[in-house]
């Protein structure tokens, strides 16, 4: 008898059953109707929702377009520039992740690649510099690699336009020249600490890379040599530009331009 009453009001549980029962069959009947809305949903918009599964399978395997907010690859890519990311250069994998289906190619000296960099915690672009063998150093910023140093060639002329006569007021540009390597590099006239470092043998599965504003970018003189596993894929060219001293308007002169 008394295990129907509650213990201290003497209030049948009956009761309280009856007064719940109500709210919840409610609360189950909206969660219904949310659940058939959702399905319906879905169901009337399915062609466009797997359009977008598409494409950001496409962007996550292929090809992609990655905005680049800083000036650490001045002058080769400038702050605002939004670079064609081919996603494929050196690796097939499976989407969304780094687990590559099968190996393509590995990076060669020069590439631009792009990389989910985990000491960094960011997504970095930077330049190949190292391969796997190679011995690296760098002595008051001239490159020497497997013992052989760099070649510059000096010309402020092709730099003065307004695009990146900027570059100048506190630095210098310069051609980079060592075999395959052929690329603009820009110093600052007072330079870093990471203008020197001594000799780095690079291993197996490893890249080192340097941005091309030497003395400005964190790359493997920071965070150290790039495992090949966090490539995601190689920078072609300038898609579109967008001038942030100027309202963001595109620079005129960058539309689809090759990367050096």
């Amino acid at each position: 008898r008394n295990a129907v009453l509650t213990p201290f009001s003497g209030v049948p549980w009956a009761f309280y059953l009856g007064r719940w029962q109500f709210p919840l069959c409610l609360c189950h009947e909206k969660v219904a109707l949310m659940l058939k809305q959702s399905l319906s949903l879905v169901r009337d918009n399915r062609g466009f929702l797997f359009f977008i599964m598409l494409l950001f399978c496409f962007r996550s395997t292929v090809a992609d377009w990655n905005f680049v907010p800083t000036g650490s690859m001045e002058p080769s890519i400038l702050i605002g520039d939004r670079v064609f990311v081919n996603k494929m250069a050196y690796d097939y994998r499976l989407p969304f992740t780094h687990f590559s289906l099968y190996r393509r190619a590995n990076p060669n000296r020069g590439d631009i690649i792009v990389f989910d960099s985990e000491r960094a915690d960011l997504k970095l672009i930077k330049r190949v510099i190292g391969i796997p063998g190679d011995q690296v150093s760098m002595v008051n910023n001239q490159l020497i690699i497997n013992g052989e140093p760099a070649e510059y060639s000096i010309s402020d002329d092709k730099w003065s336009e307004p695009l990146t006569r900027h570059l100048l007021d506190t630095g210098s540009v310069a051609q980079e020249y060592w075999g395959e390597l052929d690329h603009p590099v820009r110093f600052e006239d007072q330079p870093s600490h990471l203008s020197d470092f001594g000799t780095i043998t690079v291993p197996p599965d490893f890249i080192l890379a340097l941005g091309d504003n030497r003395d400005r970018s964190s790359d493997s003189r920071v965070i150290g040599l790039i495992p090949r596993n966090e490539i995601t894929g190689k920078a072609v060219s300038v898609v579109v530009s967008l001038d942030k001293e100027d309202y963001y308007l595109p620079r005129q002169n960058r539309f689809f331009q090759t990367l050096p």
